[in-house]
């Protein structure tokens, strides 16, 4: 290998493996994960070449107040595949909070979805817990 072969060969493989470091790193570590519970509203599958599910979580803290609104991704098909059996029913959703993840490749949010709980109980108040319909018996119920 030539001087000016290894010159700008050895650079460019070294910017590259950099990069790759870089994203394996922002990929698997998290700057804050939790738990927001709530009413999925909104779940669509988007993007022109790198598909992700986006979706928005209705956060509801006390009856007849406007509800504030959790927008996350899902970039695991099986989790997606949770949350689109669970719509309608009150869930709890595990996120993990990514960040320096450049563009939309990787999700329109910072907030990655990597686990599904749905709850039976919807809380009213503190102490005040209302049980939620088995979903049988929300399914066959007439509108």
């Amino acid at each position: 290998m030539g001087a000016l072969a290894r010159r700008v060969l050895l650079p460019l493989i070294a910017l590259a493996l950099l990069g790759a470091l870089y994203f394996w790193v922002v990929l698997h570590w998290s700057y804050s994960t939790g738990e927001r519970a709530g009413w999925v509203q909104k779940l669509s599958h988007k993007g022109w070449l790198c598909k992700t599910w986006e979706g928005e979580l209705a956060l509801v803290s006390l009856p007849g107040t406007a509800p504030e609104k959790f927008a996350f991704t899902i970039r695991d098909e099986a989790t997606a595949q949770e949350v689109v059996k669970a719509m309608g029913r009150r869930v709890s959703l595990h996120y993990e909070q990514k960040v320096g993840l450049p563009g939309s490749c990787f999700g329109d949010t910072r907030y990655y979805i990597t686990g599904v709980k749905v709850s039976d109980e919807i809380p009213l108040a503190a102490g005040v817990v209302v049980p939620a319909p088995p979903a049988s018996a929300a399914a066959s119920a007439p509108r």
